[in-house]
């Protein structure tokens, strides 16, 4: 049974596609990292987006999950059996219920901490399944090392856990030295242009075969074309 909406089945829209900011702190480099990528889809979307255009157009919607300030789950029911975003008691809940329900696929931009999945991301994720469940999702993860660890982490959850269909590989950015990461942990501008070039210029193709994996899982039906 597919999960149930508040919005109008009738109507024709979009495709619609989240980009997930998972830092939570007060003190960041997750907004400007998720830029980052997100610029990079769009890039590829302006360059070659045609024939996907030809299925639905694409829209990308930002979450920012510091901006939810979502709550411990405090709801009577479980999740996976609740199947309608009225099914939920609290209203906070209701609302990211229909913002997730409203979205046809995802990327999770996410930072390691402690070798997992921050906590904030994942209590985001674990308020609901219905709504996640089934659709297409990609990785991207960051840190010292590229977040490896957090990336599988959250590669399980999602593709396992919660049956979404995941891109193959997740995208691991890693922070080059020590400079670059205290410059992270203080929030500072990391020069992430990819129109300017970056630190990170040689993920460029990474991203955007990653984004061509998650386009196929969303469009089977239409041929893409991504770099090898």
């Amino acid at each position: 049974m597919a999960f149930a909406s508040t919005a109008s089945a009738a109507q024709v829209a979009p495709f619609r596609v989240g980009i997930v900011c998972g830092s939570q702190r007060t003190v960041r480099a997750g907004p400007q990292i998720t830029d980052f990528v997100r610029r990079i889809i769009q890039a590829e979307l302006d360059m070659s987006g045609a024939a996907v255009e030809r299925a639905a157009p694409i829209i990308l919607d930002d979450i920012d999950v510091a901006a939810l300030n979502l709550p411990l789950y405090g709801e009577t029911g479980i999740p996976s059996q609740i199947r309608s975003s009225d099914g939920y008691d609290q209203e906070h809940t209701r609302a990211w219920s229909r913002r997730v329900a409203a979205l046809d696929a995802f990327v999770f931009v996410t930072p390691q901490y402690n070798w997992g999945v921050p906590a904030g991301l994942k209590n985001a994720i674990d308020h609901l399944f219905n709504e996640w469940k089934g659709k297409p999702a990609l990785v991207v993860s960051y840190g010292g090392h590229g977040g490896d660890k957090a990336a599988a982490a959250l590669q399980l959850i999602l593709g396992g856990g919660l049956h979404m269909r995941m891109a193959a590989e997740p995208v691991c950015l890693t922070f080059p030295d020590r400079a670059v990461v205290a410059k992270a942990s203080m929030g500072l501008d990391l020069g992430l242009d990819p129109a300017e070039g970056s630190m990170w210029q040689d993920k460029v193709d990474d991203i955007t075969r990653a984004w061509g994996q998650l386009v196929a899982l969303s469009f089977p039906e239409v041929e893409t074309v991504v770099p090898v």
